[in-house]
């Protein structure tokens, strides 16, 4: 009995570590989003190229995640609720390990941009990225308190990125008609636009494994959110 009693304490230890680590790998990347788009707005070129050098450990723990997932399978061979939550933190690190790809993107265009002179002032982009931010945030602390509600906000709250995205390229695409010489920067603030829709549907599907791993219910596909599963 006290040998099982200490094989449960350490599985639980380890549930709880691989929530921790989720959280860590997702809080470094909520930050490598804001260093992103600060070295856009303030055209600063070594914290562009900072914000990318931290990738690695984004990766790093991207791996981690995964073998201490592999190892709660193979070793305690989890079932029902415990299973869906594994299986579900395995997809999650992905979608958070591409958020991180997506910053290191936004900084590659950044340092190209800030090599010809600034073409607009930048209002709607950091107002994305700080909607994408939030999503990201909201995501990830609903998968920790299993928060059905929450993630189908943050599903809710796509709209809100794609209308941004949407209102970007058509401003963007007077300056390019007006202005040929415009067009090689309003393109690569288009593709920072992409970038940060990218970032919100990342957290989507993030959430939308929340609301499988609690309610054994795929929302995957649906025409439109529900307001309760």
């Amino acid at each position: 009995m006290e040998a099982r009693q200490h094989t449960d304490r350490h599985y639980d230890a380890e549930l709880q570590e691989l929530n921790v680590k989720i959280l860590e790998m997702g809080g470094l990347v909520e930050k490598q989003i804001g260093n992103a788009i600060s070295a856009l707005v303030q055209r600063d070129d070594q914290r562009a190229r900072m914000t990318i050098e931290t990738d690695h450990t984004v990766n790093r723990l991207d791996v981690e995640i995964d073998d201490l997932c592999l190892r709660l399978l193979a070793l305690h061979q989890p079932t029902a609720k415990d299973l869906r939550l594994i299986t579900t933190a395995l997809k999650i690190t992905t979608d958070i390990e591409r958020i991180g790809d997506m910053a290191v993107n936004i900084c590659e265009r950044t340092l190209e941009l800030n090599q010809e002179p600034q073409l607009k002032p930048l209002i709607d982009i950091p107002r994305m990225a700080d909607i994408a931010r939030t999503m990201l945030r909201e995501s990830l602390d609903a998968f920790v308190r299993e928060d059905v509600d929450l993630a189908l906000k943050v599903c809710r709250d796509d709209d809100a990125i794609d209308d941004l995205t949407n209102q970007l390229f058509r401003e963007l695409s007077s300056y390019m008609i007006e202005s040929p010489q415009t067009i090689t920067r309003a393109i690569r603030l288009l593709f920072i636009a992409k970038y940060l829709e990218r970032i919100a549907d990342h957290s989507t599907n993030i959430s939308e494994m929340v609301v499988f791993m609690v309610r054994g219910k795929s929302i995957r596909h649906l025409d439109h959110i529900p307001p309760s599963v």
